[in-house]
């Protein structure tokens, strides 16, 4: 995204009810289920959601406990709650497959710690995290209005409001920001599409979102009403799994930074965290986000690179942009280095991802997410390392 100049940004998100989301959910209730009952259990799994089907694939390493039988029940109920109850998917009718076999030992040779060898990462890869002050979650403002607009209808849907009485789990959102010099100052358009029950037209559903749009966007903010799109095809009845397959894994760039910021290409869902495509993504998003925090740039990009089976990374980089406040760049990732240990095992015991933590990432965004003490979640959106990032950049 360009510092200058005057110019339209814009992301989009998607609900817990789109087919892919469905189907991260789906993911991460098995990572879950495993990291209940072992700790330092392995996952990859990859789930596909279509028509009243649903196949769950992978490797596992794990008590024998977690059976497939109890995966299935899992995988029901977090549909069910997701609110999917219709002809064409629903919780109770679903036909649900499990093809979840051992993990590779070729794989497991070089991830696992053994004599003075530390345990490696779980696969190459490169790694991107960023921050910026467009907004108080530090996540660039395009990505934050459009996730907070279909929370908020999620967050309604769910109590029973009025408001949005109708709509089902099945929606889009975009967001179209102006920036000036950099900056945000206003939308230019807002797009929504929701699945809804056959009785309502798409002229009441404008009426239902319209304040809503209004009252999520800063005052000022809402665009021309022309310019505000909602079921642009006119009609949204059959949606969810039954209305388009689903796969683990196809939203990485609504689960990250919108596409203001580089993403190195792997998903996050169903991964153990072993799994620097999952970690290290994480690790790098709380390293930017502390940098940003602790008043040392306005935006910040950090990449780490690993490679399979080895632990330490082979390269840390950190990019301030126009680094306004002329800081060591050099110096800054010395730092971060130091300040936390960054092999797959040292990001797992700094941010404790050994934990059933995951499926509430698996909607809304990986990042920007209010860490929570008593449930454990999004750690990595803590902001404990700006003091010690103060004291060695004094300004």
């Amino acid at each position: 995204m360009r510092d200058t100049g005057e110019f339209l940004f814009t992301s989009e998100s998607v609900s817990e009810g789109h087919p892919d989301k469905v189907a991260d959910r789906l993911s991460d209730t098995v990572l879950d289920a495993f990291l209940a009952a072992d700790p330092s259990a392995r996952v990859a799994c990859e789930t596909l959601v279509t028509t009243n089907r649903v196949v769950l694939a992978g490797e596992t390493r794990g008590p024998g406990t977690v059976t497939h039988e109890y995966l299935a029940h899992l995988a029901r109920l977090a549909i069910k709650d997701i609110g999917y109850e219709q002809n064409g998917f629903h919780w109770r009718t679903a036909d649900i497959a499990v093809h979840l076999h051992a993990q590779s030992a070729d794989i497991a040779v070089g991830v696992d710690s053994a004599g003075n060898k530390d345990e490696g990462a779980g696969d190459q890869g490169i790694m991107f995290g960023y921050a910026c002050t467009e907004t108080p979650t530090l996540m660039p403002a395009p990505l934050y209005y459009a996730h907070e607009l279909l929370r908020t209808i999620r967050d309604l849907r769910r109590a029973g409001d009025r408001a949005v009485a109708g709509l089902l789990p099945d929606a889009k959102s975009q967001v179209t920001l102006r920036y000036v010099d950099g900056k945000p100052v206003g939308a230019s358009s807002v797009v929504i599409s929701t699945q809804h029950e056959e009785h309502l037209d798409q002229a009441q559903i404008k009426r239902q979102l319209l304040p809503l749009i209004e009252s999520t966007l800063p005052g000022g903010w809402l665009p021309p009403e022309h310019e505000v799109y909602i079921n642009p095809t006119g009609k949204f009845v059959i949606g969810g799994p039954d209305g388009d397959c689903g796969l683990t894994g196809r939203k990485i760039i609504v689960d990250t930074y919108g596409g203001a910021a580089p993403h190195g290409g792997g998903a996050f869902s169903g991964k153990d965290p072993t799994k620097v495509d999952r970690s290290a993504a994480y690790v790098c998003r709380y390293l930017a986000k502390n940098v940003v925090a602790a008043g040392l740039a306005e935006r910040c990009t950090l990449q780490i690179s690993y490679a399979i089976g080895v632990s330490h990374p082979l390269s840390v980089y950190v990019d301030l942009h126009d680094n306004p406040y002329e800081v060591d760049q050099l110096r800054l990732e010395k730092t971060l280095r130091e300040l936390v240990n960054l092999t797959p095992r040292g990001i797992r015991e700094h941010l404790h991802l050994n934990r059933p933590i995951y499926v509430p990432t698996s909607a809304y965004g990986h990042f920007g997410r209010e860490p929570d003490a008593d449930l454990g979640t999004f750690t990595w959106e803590k902001t404990d390392l700006v003091p010690a990032l103060k004291s060695v950049f004094r300004r």
